[in-house]
């Protein structure tokens, strides 16, 4: 088997392994195998082969560990409106109990909600849900 072959095997063997693990940086691997079999035909040693691979597949791991560094973090999940479509909606709040909560009517149900701020004052009024912790709505004033 001539070494184009294997470094092609070992770049599906990788893709294969991504595909089941969802490790994107395994994909950038086997960016490098490939570069590896590339080589391979066009005739470079087996010296020259390997450092090809690891050139190419170790910058892509690098650039793509760098890309991923330079975007901000995730929001929590209870405060990302991706994960909760209801964050960024807006309840009316009639009265503030004497414990800081409020009993909201959001999507036909009862909430209990809390103030975002709790030493921000706690008025009636229109309130916009900021995060959702458990069975309870995080609200700031608009």
């Amino acid at each position: 088997m001539s070494d184009a072959n294997i470094w092609w095997l070992l770049a599906g063997a990788a893709i294969a392994v991504e595909l089941v693990t969802g490790t994107f940086y395994l994909l950038m691997l086997a960016t490098g195998l490939v570069a590896g079999a590339l080589a391979a035909s066009m005739g470079f040693a087996l010296a020259g082969q390997m450092l090809v691979a690891a050139a190419i597949g170790g910058g892509a791991v690098a650039a793509w560990h760098w890309r991923r560094s330079q975007s901000p973090a995730p929001l929590a999940a209870n405060a990302n409106p991706d994960v909760h479509l209801d964050i960024g909606e807006t309840v009316h709040v009639l009265r503030w109990n004497a414990d800081g909560t409020a009993s909201v009517n959001f999507r036909g149900a009862h909430w209990t909600a809390v103030a975002a701020d709790p030493a921000g004052s706690t008025v009636p009024g229109n309130y916009r849900i900021t995060q959702m912790l458990g069975n309870r709505l995080v609200i700031e004033k608009l």
